[in-house]
């Protein structure tokens, strides 16, 4: 490929698509820490934050500068190279995740036809278990780099965690594609856009439920969330960091629940589609903006239903969080997935 034989005008749209798509992703971030806390205090009837700006709003910059503030400490006997690279990996995988997910349709701006999704590749959700994958780097990585036996004790509980639930996830999602023969997400949201279509939720209840489990574990949330037990591992595999570096792993998280919740909502509840609207009755720009609004309200309902999780639900022990990933979801995702198979067998016939 040559200089002169790039689309540039395709290369400029793709750059301003992956800033947005990246800055509106930290943005939600941002308050999604906002909204656990008023969550949880809802649920704990008292009034949470609510000093910092009109009802409390600009919390989450308050605490964001705490965090630029704060010392910038690299314990002497750690292996400082890695020390540093382990937080902004776990940041970098958390957000490519956004790369193949469809958004919404397409708009029309300057005579062009703009897709809203930054990718289209054929193996979307293969992409998507290996950026998950490389997440796990950023944990062991910090745990080890930090020459700390408790955030090593962590970062081993956090990659088995990740390993085990990674294999009940895949087989959960192995039933779906069965169903829309495609790894390509945008295939699959379409499939489930078509006239007379449901859901896939609505074909595949258990392997949403167990991949709704599996996605908490992946994200280290509550009941999940053995990693960063604090009252066990002192504060987890963080232990050691501190200023922007702690900064990084906290806000990776949330960062993976957003990306998390997106991609179930692509799978299982059709993405961008808007029940009962035919989408096509409208023009194009109209319809991908309600397509983002749709898909981003189904995004916020996950999140919500993951803090009422957290503030509900008290963390497994050790034992208890291997046997159901080892002993009850896996075997309950291959059944699933023979389930599945024998149907759409039985449907060919």
């Amino acid at each position: 490929m040559t200089l002169l034989s790039i689309d540039w005008i395709l290369l400029i749209e793709k750059l301003i698509l992956i800033a947005i798509i990246v800055f509106a992703s930290l943005g939600i971030a941002l308050y999604t820490t906002f909204a656990e806390r008023k969550v949880a205090a809802v649920l704990q009837d008292r009034p949470g934050p609510n000093r910092a700006g009109p009802f409390g709003l600009l919390q989450p910059f308050a605490d964001g500068l705490k965090l630029i503030m704060k010392e910038e400490i690299i314990p002497n006997t750690s292996n400082k190279v890695l020390f540093i690279l382990g937080p902004g990996l776990a940041m970098t995988a958390a957000l490519m995740t956004c790369a193949v997910i469809p958004w919404s349709s397409h708009v029309e701006l300057f005579d062009r036809s703009i897709d809203l999704q930054i990718a289209d590749i054929n193996i979307g959700i293969l992409y998507i278990f290996g950026v998950v994958s490389l997440g796990v780097y950023g944990i062991m990585i910090g745990g080890w780099a930090s020459n700390n036996k408790f955030s090593l004790m962590a970062a081993l509980r956090g990659a088995s965690q990740a390993i085990s639930y990674e294999l009940a996830m895949g087989l959960a999602l192995i039933a779906v594609l069965m169903l829309s023969g495609s790894l390509s997400l945008k295939t699959i949201v379409d499939q489930q856009m078509e006239h007379g279509r449901l859901w896939n939720v609505a074909y595949q209840p258990l392997g949403f439920l167990i991949f709704f489990i599996c996605a908490m574990a992946e994200c280290n949330r509550t009941p999940f969330d053995l990693p960063e037990a604090e009252n066990e591992l002192n504060f987890g595999y963080h232990q050691e960091y501190s200023s922007m570096k702690l900064g990084f792993y906290l806000f990776s998280e949330y960062v993976n629940m957003i990306m998390s919740s997106a991609v179930m909502a692509s799978l299982y509840f059709g993405g961008f589609d808007i029940p009962f609207l035919d989408e096509s009755s409208l023009s194009p720009n109209l319809a991908a903006i309600l397509g983002v609004l749709a898909l981003l309200t189904k995004i916020v309902i996950f999140i919500f239903v993951f803090m009422w999780i957290r503030w509900t639900v008290p963390r497994f022990r050790y034992d208890q969080l291997m046997n159901i990933g080892w002993k009850k979801l896996i075997p309950l995702a291959l059944i699933n997935m023979l389930i599945t198979g024998a149907v759409i067998l039985w449907l060919q016939k």
